[in-house]
């Protein structure tokens, strides 16, 4: 087992792909969150909350959510090239015992999914506290709390890289895979809050759950509010990190059980 997870490790180091991962977590931490701290969201249009204001703050840090789609890719990839590159037939002849290769990415990828979320907390906590202080601004929020959110946000990137594996095990077409994970991130939950009667079920979807985890109510408010409709409740934090984990649980099961179950080719 510990030569398998080496192999992936290897498999993720052989590439400068984790390089632009890493890289991509502190531009859009350090730089997205320090960018909008220095021009305060109360200058945003529409205008948000300012950071003075607790509600700023979370809502400054409940954007990085929106960032899952970078270890949503990373995992659904994980899965699909290996189909891509015919390397699942080397892989599956070297151990046939695919349960332990599964395993192995899964614990792999799974680690390069932290590596990103703790890169993305860390760049945004620097950032957000450093632009603060350039501004002369007190944050509405005490920063063990701030660190909190972080810390609760490179989580639910974990969560993410383990969800695009399972993915990418069920959907082998990598630019299939790909279009559907991002799509549905961007467009498939937000196109479901649009639509009566249907918008209710979206505190259950993942980013429901990732809203959730993080107190981030401004997407569903300004939604709501363009519908004039009322808000969509979002689940507590505890019951969001619940069912979040719930999903992952799902993903790491389709990861591990639908390769087993077909032919490789």
């Amino acid at each position: 087992m510990a030569r398998l997870v080496k192999a992936e490790f290897r498999k993720l180091l052989a590439t400068r792909a984790w390089l632009l991962v890493l890289l991509a977590g502190g531009l859009l931490g350090g730089g997205l969150v320090g960018m909008m701290t220095l021009v305060g969201p109360e200058n945003f249009d529409p205008p948000m909350p300012g950071l003075d204001t607790e509600e700023g703050v979370r809502g400054l840090l409940g954007i990085l959510g929106y960032t899952a789609f970078v270890p949503a890719a990373i995992g659904t990839l994980a899965m699909t090239s290996e189909y891509r590159h015919r390397t699942a037939d080397v892989t599956f002849l070297f151990e046939p015992r695919r349960s332990r290769v599964l395993a192995a990415k899964l614990l792999a990828h799974g680690a390069a999914g932290a590596a990103y979320g703790l890169v993305l907390a860390g760049t945004a906590a620097a950032a957000f506290f450093g632009a603060s202080a350039a501004r002369g601004l007190t944050p509405g929020m005490p920063a063990a709390d701030v660190l909190g959110i972080l810390a609760r946000i490179a989580l639910a990137m974990v969560a993410y890289t383990l969800l695009g594996i399972g993915m990418g095990a069920l959907i082998r077409n990598q630019a299939a895979a790909l279009v559907v994970v991002i799509g549905y991130l961007y467009a498939g939950e937000m196109t479901l809050m649009m639509i009566p009667g249907v918008r209710e079920l979206y505190p259950w979807l993942p980013g429901g759950a990732t809203a959730a985890l993080t107190d981030f109510t401004a997407v569903t408010d300004a939604m709501s509010e363009q519908l004039s409709a009322d808000p969509v409740r979002l689940l507590s934090p505890a019951w969001g990190a619940l069912l979040l984990l719930a999903y992952t649980a799902l993903a790491v099961t389709a990861a591990i059980v639908r390769p087993m179950r077909r032919d490789i080719t």
